[in-house]
C-alpha cells in the first residue's frame, strides 16, 4: 500500500519515512471539494438554494456576491421555490431575514433581489427601455454625489423589469455611453456582479471560472467553481465549460474532478 501511494509519504534527515502533510492537506481539500459537489448535485434545487443563501447571509458582506448569483440567475418560480423552503428550513422568511441582517447600502437592493417575482415574456417596450438606460446614466454620472446602489430607479429597474428588458437597457446604454455598464461600475463589485449575471451572465461564469482555476484563487474562489457547476442549467454555461476545459483537466485532480467532469458533460448534453 505504501508503495502504491508513494506520493502520501516522504523521508525526512533521518531516512525515516513520514506522512507527506502537504500532499495530505491538499487531498483533505479534493475530498471536501468531491463531497460539496456531490451534495449540491443531488439536493433538492429549492432547498440547496435556500441553505446557499441562508449560509451566505451569515457570512456577511464577502459572500454577498453569492446571493446576487443565486436571486439573478434563477427564473422567478426557482426563485420562489427557494423562498419557499428557506421558510420551511428556518422558520422564517428570507426577507425578514435579509432585512434584520444586511446593514449598509447594500440592503435595499438585496432585499428586493431575492424577493422579485419577474415577467419572463417576449414583451419589451422601447420607451421605457430608453429612460431606464438615461435613468442608469444618469445615477454613474453622479454617483460622485451619492453610490449607484443607492440610487432607488437603479434599483427599483434591476429588481423588477424582466431579463429580457434588461438586455436591452445594457445595449441602450451603450448608445449614450464609450463605456459599457459594467466597466462604468467597475468601482461598484456588487452592483456590477449584479448587472452581468442578469444582462451578461457568460462573462459572469466565465470571470468565476478563470479566477477560481487560477494558481492564486483562494478557498472560497475555488468553492465558487463547485457551486457554479452543481447549480448553474442551460445554453449560458455551455460556452463557458468548453472555454476552459483543457483547464479544468490540468488543474483538477482525483475524484473531484472525475465528479466535476461528469457534470459538466450531463449537463453539456
Amino acid at each position: 500500500m505504501r508503495k502504491g501511494c508513494s506520493k502520501l509519504l516522504c523521508e525526512d534527515e533521518h531516512q525515516f519515512e513520514r506522512w507527506n502533510h502537504a500532499v495530505l492537506t491538499n487531498l483533505k481539500a479534493e475530498f471536501k471539494r468531491f463531497k460539496d459537489v456531490v451534495v449540491l448535485s443531488l439536493m433538492h434545487p429549492w432547498e440547496r438554494d435556500a441553505r446557499l443563501l441562508k449560509k451566505a447571509l451569515k457570512k456577511g458582506h464577502e459572500q454577498y456576491n453569492v446571493i446576487v448569483e443565486i436571486t439573478c440567475t434563477r427564473s422567478s418560480d426557482q426563485l420562489l421555490g427557494a423562498r419557499k423552503a428557506y421558510h420551511s428550513l428556518f422558520d422564517r422568511s428570507i426577507e425578514e431575514d435579509f432585512a434584520s441582517h444586511i446593514k449598509g447600502s447594500e440592503r435595499k437592493l438585496l432585499v428586493a433581489l431575492v424577493s422579485a417575482y419577474r415577467y419572463e415574456g417576449p414583451k419589451v417596450k422601447e420607451d421605457n427601455v430608453r429612460s431606464e438606460a438615461k435613468a442608469f446614466f444618469n445615477a454613474i454620472k453622479n454617483s460622485d454625489k451619492r453610490k449607484v446602489v443607492e440610487d432607488d430607479e437603479v434599483v427599483r429597474i434591476l429588481t423588477t423589469r424582466s431579463k429580457l428588458h434588461l438586455k436591452e437597457v445594457y445595449e441602450q446604454y451603450n448608445k449614450l455611453s464609450d463605456k459599457t455598464i459594467i466597466e462604468e461600475l467597475e468601482v461598484d463589485l456588487l452592483l456590477k456582479e449584479t448587472v452581468e449575471c442578469l444582462c451578461t451572465p457568460q462573462t459572469y461564469f466565465t470571470g468565476v471560472f478563470g479566477v477560481a482555476l487560477s494558481d492564486d484563487a483562494n478557498e472560497d474562489e475555488k468553492k465558487a467553481l463547485t457551486r457554479l457547476v452543481a447549480t448553474q442549467e442551460g445554453g449560458e454555461m455551455k460556452g463557458v465549460v468548453a472555454k476552459f476545459e483543457r483547464r479544468i483537466e490540468e488543474k483538477v485532480k482525483g475524484a473531484y474532478k472525475d465528479v466535476l467532469v461528469g457534470v459538466l458533460a450531463k449537463d453539456g448534453k
